[in-house]
């Protein structure tokens, strides 16, 4: 079975490692390598469909007839001419000008880079949703940087599970580049699990589905997902629309979209200016809204806002320029005025949205007293790769059963992650997963919760056991005691080369060590969060928890101001006493450090004697 992790980060150190030997930006390789990748894509559903069809194709003359464009458009596949498939262009001569071959337009092709231009051009010509969406840059990079980078992505991994895989290196890929690049605030790209939590509470099922600042297009992607995964099949269920005033962004969407085999219509520019326009006309119509819109934007006309209608509170604070001097509820006015008589919202805002004030709170209140405000949840800080600022997720849904409908469930995840790194943090699947299952017993959904909770039974009880395995083994020859026992001898020096020898061997089987210590720990983190779940709300019974969680009526939320803040209604946790005394305990790790070293240091002395009176 392929291990996808370890494949990821394989492909990107290889492509990172080309790219800092060449005098590219991360910029600048983005979107040529990410088109890489989309052709490495589209040539494998190309072969998988092509044996689709020639397996019922008609022979003429002994041989098949030969495929054509036709048969791709029934199975909603691209069909791919010769010069613009993967293996075509991997096994181009060194010289390419030699080979004599013609672009489509009948000029001599001369470098690979141009080449690669042509494939670009000749698929964009086979869809219109693709169509001057490929990057064409590609004779800015060498023969031989171009060449390497084709066969870095020729991994036949890739072509096991085609585009769910392919799709996965993308999105690797494209948050590795968001962490690099850091221009322009990483819009382009909002974190993984902050989209994934979106799309499960808001659980899309088929409909319409808009984006207003749709980026790179995550919220299509794992709405895409969760469709699929439950049975349905998203290109057939769901209508995908998007805008994205950066055309960049929105390249990087229609791409990202294709490689995971979704269709939708993405529009860009100056017309897709969401504060100002309403660019595929979707006022009142759509079932789904999902975003990660740019926070705390100003200087936006309050005049041609107002002419744009979608304002079901009215205008925030206008400044004396006829200025909205903070856009965060023209936002939040849009994603809610884009709601069927059912729909359903979620995206991520700043903080301070939850509780400001003025002709904020008045919309907030507003907000509130439709009984359409579902779910508030504060996330902690460093979530995102360029800003440390926490935010929050807001949930609209109006079609709240009845007994939630003056409700509001509050959630303060600010101390519920996963540590990635110094300046990173996400929710781990299995957090994602308790988040979203205190959302279903808010709803009612207790058998959801019962079945989450049996993903993890058992896991609890052999903790020990797994953990216990953990332990990496040292053979019995290196192991200090047995080089101590030879210390004053004469052989230590062999005795000490056995050891390296013996740990040099053990070392040869280190990666299977390493594979079975990551099963151990998924295992534990597993058993640790089903444990948290169980811990909180045992066989499915809601209950507000001090801390995480409470359910806060319209009477609460007006009582404190019609704040919208989760730390405002759940409190704080009490503190927990595991029973260790902190100082006592470093006390005696500090004693036991010191014994250690000195019985290190004696030994050492004792080696280095030995190997003098040895001569050596």
């Amino acid at each position: 079975m392929i291990n996808i992790r370890k494949l990821e980060t394989e492909l990107w150190e290889s492509a990172d490692l080309l790219r800092s030997g060449s005098k590219l930006t991360s910029n600048q390789y983005c979107m040529p390598v990410l088109g890489l990748i989309f052709l490495r894509y589209a040539y494998s559903r190309f072969k998988t469909v092509e044996a689709e069809i020639l397996k019922n194709r008609p022979m003429r003359g002994g041989r098949a007839m030969p495929v054509e464009k036709s048969d791709f458009a029934a199975k909603s596949a691209l069909f791919l001419p010769k010069e613009a498939q993967y293996d075509y262009l991997l096994n181009l001569p060194e010289d390419v000008a030699s080979a004599n071959i013609k672009d489509k337009d009948g000029h001599i092709i001369k470098s690979l880079g141009e080449a690669v231009n042509n494939a670009m051009q000749l698929i964009e010509a086979q869809s219109e949703q693709l169509t001057g969406v490929l990057p064409k840059t590609y004779t800015g990079f060498s023969d031989e940087i171009l060449s390497e980078l084709l066969r870095i992505f020729n991994n036949s991994a890739l072509d096991e599970i085609g585009g769910d895989i392919i799709g996965r290196i993308y999105e690797y890929f494209l948050n590795k580049f968001a962490k690099n690049i850091a221009s322009d605030d990483g819009v382009f790209f909002t974190p993984k699990s902050l989209v994934k939590m979106i799309v499960n509470i808001i659980e899309p099922k088929n409909g319409i589905l808009l984006d207003p600042a749709c980026g790179s297009g995550g919220m299509f992607i794992q709405s895409g997902d969760f469709v699929n995964h439950s049975g349905m099949n998203a290109n057939r269920t769901m209508t995908f629309y998007g805008q994205e005033k950066v055309e960049y962004n929105a390249q990087l969407c229609l791409m990202n979209m294709a490689v995971h085999g979704l269709s939708g219509k993405i529009k860009s520019g100056d017309e897709a200016n969401t504060f100002y326009h309403d660019a595929h006309n979707l006022a009142g119509c759509c079932d789904y809204v999902m975003a990660n819109p740019p926070f705390n934007v100003d200087k936006v006309k309050a005049e041609t806002c107002q002419s744009a209608g979608r304002l079901p509170f009215g205008l925030p604070g206008i400044n004396k320029k006829k200025e909205i001097s903070n856009a965060n509820y023209l936002w939040i006015s849009y994603f809610y005025s884009y709601l069927n008589e059912h729909g359903r919202a979620g995206f991520v805002m700043a903080s301070s949205a939850t509780d400001s004030q003025n002709k904020d709170k008045d919309i907030r209140q507003k907000l509130i007293e439709t009984g359409h405000v579902d779910v508030m949840i504060s996330v902690g800080n460093n979530f995102f790769y360029t800003k440390s600022l926490p935010c929050s997720l807001w949930f609209f849904n109006k079609g709240k059963a009845d007994e939630i409908k003056d409700k509001v469930l509050f959630i303060d995840a600010r101390n519920y992650y996963t540590v990635v790194d110094r300046t990173l943090n996400e929710w781990s699947d299995w957090q994602l997963k308790n988040i979203n299952a205190i959302v279903w017993l808010y709803r009612g959904k207790t058998e959801k919760y019962k079945a989450l909770l049996a993903e993890g039974d058992g896991f609890e009880e052999d903790i020990d056991e797994y953990t216990s395995e953990g332990i990496f083994f040292v053979p019995a020859d290196a192991r200090w005691s047995e080089i101590a026992r030879q210390a004053h001898t004469p052989e230590i020096g062999t005795v000490i080369d056995n050891a390296m020898r013996a740990i040099e061997k053990e070392k040869n089987v280190q990666k299977e060590y390493d594979e079975k210590l990551a099963g151990i720990n998924e295992t534990l983190t597993t058993a640790k969060e089903a444990n948290w779940l169980y811990e909180k709300f045992g066989e499915g019974i809601y209950a507000d928890i001090p801390g995480l969680c409470k359910i806060a009526d319209r009477a609460e939320i007006e009582e404190k101001g019609y704040s919208l803040t989760p730390g405002a209604y759940v409190g704080v946790a009490p503190a927990e006493d595991d029973g260790v005394d902190f100082k006592q305990r470093m006390k005696e790790i500090h004693a036991e450090l010191l014994a250690l070293q000195k019985e290190s240091n004696d030994l050492m002395k004792t080696i280095s004697q030995n190997l003098k009176e040895m001569g050596l």
